[in-house]
C-alpha cells in the first residue's frame, strides 16, 4: 500500500507539527499567515517550531483576529516574533491594540467594491 502523498508547497502549514518544515526556513525571515487567530494556541506552536529550525525573525498576519484569552500579547511576547498584523473585519480591544498589535483597515478594499458594482464593473478582478 502506497504511503500517503505529502503535503504541497502550497500548504505549507500542513502536517508541521509531525513533518519537517518544507523548505530551508533556517537562517530566514518568515511570514506566518492564517485566515483566523482566535486563542492562538496553533500559532504559537508553530512560532516554537519555527524557533526549533533557526529562523532570523518571525512576523504574524491573519485577516481575522479574534484574539481571546490574551492572544495576541502572548503571540507577540514570543521570543522572535517581530510583528503581528491583523485587519478590522473583527472588532479588536484597546488592550489588543495597546499590546503592538497592527490593524489594517478593510474599508479601502470594500469601498472600491461597492464602485466597482455601482459602475458595473468586475469585482472579481480586485482579486485576481
Amino acid at each position: 500500500m502506497a504511503s500517503p502523498p505529502r503535503p504541497s508547497s502550497a500548504s505549507p502549514a500542513i502536517g508541521w507539527r509531525s513533518e519537517p518544515s518544507i523548505g530551508e526556513v533556517s537562517g530566514r525571515d518568515v511570514i506566518v499567515l492564517d485566515d483566523e487567530i482566535a486563542k492562538g494556541t496553533t500559532v504559537i506552536e508553530l512560532i516554537a517550531h519555527l524557533r526549533r529550525e533557526n529562523v532570523r525573525s518571525i512576523r504574524v498576519a491573519c485577516t481575522h483576529g479574534l484574539f481571546a484569552n490574551d492572544a495576541a500579547r502572548r503571540i507577540l511576547a514570543e521570543p522572535g516574533v517581530e510583528e503581528l498584523i491583523t485587519t478590522n473585519t473583527a472588532p479588536i480591544s484597546e488592550k489588543d491594540r495597546a499590546s503592538g498589535l497592527k490593524v489594517l483597515s478593510v474599508a479601502p478594499a470594500l469601498a472600491e467594491a461597492i464602485r466597482r458594482i455601482h459602475n458595473g464593473e468586475s469585482v472579481s478582478a480586485l482579486f485576481a
